[in-house]
């Protein structure tokens, strides 16, 4: 099979979306084009069908029993900050507190940080080499003025997943509410708000194959009135995220999430067999490398590895014919190294020497087995560069 180039490997930054659910959303662009919340004529009509069946969809695949619990966002980032925001302003707490850990999303973390600044206590819980935090720790942070921990499913640079059902279940029962940002998990794995015990869940399409620019919110009906909107003027959305609903855009997310729900037990297995034969090709051929995260609770496509004796920089900018990344999308541009990788325990220069492959639905053996190579090729030129640099010197 032919090898069309660059070869995408960044399907933590985003997917492609897939041609069925391009064709899923078409009619609603051209054709059923009504405002959903236009309710005295059939275009009004169809749009509010079409939403209340992907609202349906979308709560089946998370194992939401009731539809209405799923509220359309613009995407994950919306959804954190709606629950972050809007439960430090709900609450009747004099100083809230919010627990979350040291290698969240900066969509967790930069809004952590803001409401620290306007008045609210965070507690920032570290993690260990694999990128696990300890849920005992959670217990032991959580205070009588402790209102919300939020807690990732799936981490956006390493893959490691966190062991959510027991965070949960510590909250439930200290009556804490538990917010998970579920983003990279969708479609990928499987998950039950139920198993989980979450009280909100964010949820992404573009990270499953579907279209950029919606997401949603799990948010479990008695904890409703845990949270004040973050936009006003027109009550879509149970009055907590007002705004026309993107109709078209969150059929498509429906008809990916059901797709990925088609295909996960197969393509789950094909995906992880391309990214261990990733890794052992390049272990095989290069010495001095590691898998930053935990090597078995990570998700199927991940793959994040540093490689020691090269510069950061210098190897990223070595792959012109293939699409990854060091770290998230969202600070791909940035020149400190990722805070996830220095919260594993990674030395700086390690940390930026390191590079996050992400394998997804159309990635081939060819192209893998092209990668790998070009990869082991890189890696021993500039190793071999910046030894006779360092002889030069000598």
């Amino acid at each position: 099979m032919a090898i069309e180039f660059p070869i995408y490997l960044d399907n933590h930054a985003t997917t492609r979306t897939d041609p069925r659910v391009l064709a899923a959303m078409e009619p609603y662009f051209t054709q059923d084009y009504g405002n959903a919340s236009s309710g005295s004529h059939v275009f009004g009509w169809r749009a509010e069908e079409a939403l209340q069946l992907a609202r349906e969809r979308l709560a089946q695949a998370i194992g939401a029993e009731d539809a209405r619990e799923i509220l359309f966002t613009s995407g994950a980032t919306e959804s954190n900050n709606t629950v972050l925001f809007g439960a430090v302003a709900a609450s009747e707490k004099k100083t809230p507190h919010l627990i979350t850990v040291a290698t969240e999303h900066r969509s967790v973390l930069d809004p952590c940080r803001v409401l620290q600044e306007r008045g609210a206590r965070v507690t920032v819980l570290p993690v260990d080499a694999g990128g696990l935090v300890d849920p005992e720790a959670i217990a032991c942070a959580i205070e009588p003025d402790t209102i919300l921990v939020s807690v990732m499913l799936a981490n956006n640079e390493i893959g490691v997943l966190q062991p959510v059902e027991k965070i949960g279940a510590i909250c439930r029962e200290a009556g804490i509410l538990f917010h998970t940002d579920a983003a990279q998990a969708l479609g990928k794995t499987q998950m039950s708000v139920e198993r989980m015990q979450a009280d909100f869940v964010s949820l992404s399409a573009h990270k499953c194959y579907g279209p950029k620019g919606i997401g949603a919110l799990y948010l479990r009906n008695v904890v409703r009135r845990k949270l004040q909107p973050l936009l006003y003027g027109g009550g879509q959305e149970r009055g907590l995220r007002s705004g026309t609903v993107a109709v078209p855009l969150a059929v498509g997310f429906a008809r990916a999430v059901e797709l990925c729900a088609q295909a996960m037990p197969g393509e789950g297995r094909k995906i992880w067999e391309l990214r261990e034969r990733l890794w052992q090709r390049l272990q095989a051929s290069l010495d001095g490398i590691s898998l930053n995260g935990h090597a078995l609770r990570r998700l199927p496509g991940n793959l994040n590895v540093a490689f020691e004796g090269v510069d950061g920089a210098a190897l990223l900018a070595a792959f012109s014919k293939v699409a990854l990344s060091s770290g998230s999308a969202c600070h791909s541009s940035a020149t400190e190294p990722s805070h996830v990788l220095l919260a594993l325990g990674l030395a700086p220069a390690l940390a930026k020497a390191s590079l996050r492959f992400g394998i997804g639905r159309f990635n081939t053996d060819e192209e893998i087995d092209w990668v790998a190579d070009h990869v082991i090729e890189v890696v021993r030129t500039l190793r071999a560069k910046r030894q006779g640099a360092s002889s030069a010197k000598v």
